[in-house]
């Protein structure tokens, strides 16, 4: 029963939930971050550029025996999903409420005695 027990323990800890959790979502959320990049970004601004550079099949580009349109493909839209990426986590971060630091705490009651001293001293 050892065993059983000690999985169960492992399987059960906080971070290994959230790790799931954590996984399970991301995928969703590239899934939705890969559509809008494909569907939406891609035709509005890529598309037209390819268009007006006559390279409309990026895919098909070659040098010699070397096709580069594939990895040409997969570095902008790297990039095209990086850039979407970072302005969503800004506008998260935006839209957070920012921490409310507390009040800047008074001198103690030493702090205090001691200013009482040195202010009769002067005096």
């Amino acid at each position: 029963m050892g065993f059983i027990k000690d999985f169960k323990e492992f399987a059960l800890k906080g971070n290994v939930v959230d790790l799931a959790v954590a996984v399970i979502i991301g995928g969703a959320f590239g899934s939705i971050i890969s559509s809008f990049v494909d569907d939406v970004i891609t035709p509005l601004l890529l598309t037209p550029a390819l268009k007006a550079a006559h390279a409309e099949n990026l895919e098909q580009l070659t040098w010699g025996a070397v096709k580069y349109g594939n990895f040409l493909s997969a570095v902008i839209k790297f990039i095209i999903i990086a850039f979407v990426l970072f302005l969503v986590v800004r506008l998260m971060k935006k839209m957070q409420k920012p921490a409310e630091t507390p009040p800047p705490a008074g001198p103690s009651t030493t702090d205090q005695l001691l200013t009482e001293i040195r202010d009769a001293l002067k005096k």
